[in-house]
């Protein structure tokens, strides 16, 4: 799993000691108003990088945001993942000022992990879900299987994914980031009661973007008699 060093994402020292470095070494030698430069780029690394601490919902059968941004899309898609051969997808935009760590969003084990080369086209446009460079996560939960994906954009070209197939995972980990970009999407059962809608912000292992099995949790039902309803026959 992706543990911050300091506070802030691993990946983010190897971008922001070069550049500090730099700044000290103008300031220094040069003039310090060529300092300026490297300095104000080192700070927004480690702005960019930042990653605090999240507590999960305390929801049953909640699944959490696995990262922060805006909700785009709520949408019916075809998905050979799910029984029916369809999942609700859930996408979430990220701009430049938003955490841009994931985070898993429901406890369960890593079946496949799908790396797809692609394009870079803007994350704002609908097509990038099949045409851009992408990694999808699909973890079998308890109540079935869903998927996360890490969608690279016009300029994020970098994605860290920092789970492999077989790794068991609990809801709120962090287990990636997409390096200055820009689109992640939730593939869930089509039982799923989703709680957000587009325009809505969400904040990453916080934010229950849906619930499972939402009837069954009112009427008391215990997790053996989630375990046994049909609709759990996922693909895997």
């Amino acid at each position: 799993m992706m543990e911050p060093l300091l506070g802030f994402a691993r990946p983010a020292w190897k971008f922001f000691l070069p550049l500090a470095a730099l700044a000290i070494l103008l300031g220094i030698f040069v003039s310090p108003w060529l300092a300026i430069v490297p300095a104000i780029l080192a700070g927004y690394v480690l702005y960019f990088f930042r990653d605090p601490s999240r507590k999960t919902p305390g929801i049953p059968n909640s699944i959490c945001s696995p990262a922060d941004g805006k909700v785009v899309s709520v949408v019916e898609v075809p998905c050979d993942d799910m029984p029916e051969g369809r999942a609700l997808r859930v996408a979430i935009f990220l701009n430049i000022f938003n955490v841009h760590v994931q985070r898993i969003p429901v406890s369960g084990q890593i079946y496949r992990v799908d790396r797809r080369p692609g394009k870079y086209m803007n994350a704002l446009n609908e097509k990038c879900s099949e045409e851009n460079e992408a990694v999808t996560i699909w973890i079998r939960s308890l109540y079935g299987a869903v998927g996360v994906r890490q969608i690279a954009g016009a300029i994020a070209r970098r994605i860290v994914c920092g789970i492999e197939r077989d790794d068991r995972v609990v809801r709120g980990d962090r287990y990636g980031l997409i390096q200055f970009g820009s689109r992640v999407e939730l593939f869930l059962p089509l039982t799923a009661n989703v709680k957000v809608t587009p325009g809505q912000k969400v904040v990453g292992g916080e934010t229950c973007l849906a619930v499972l099995f939402e009837e069954e949790v009112r009427k008391g039902l215990s997790r053996d008699a989630v375990q046994r309803d049909p609709t759990l026959q996922a693909a895997g």
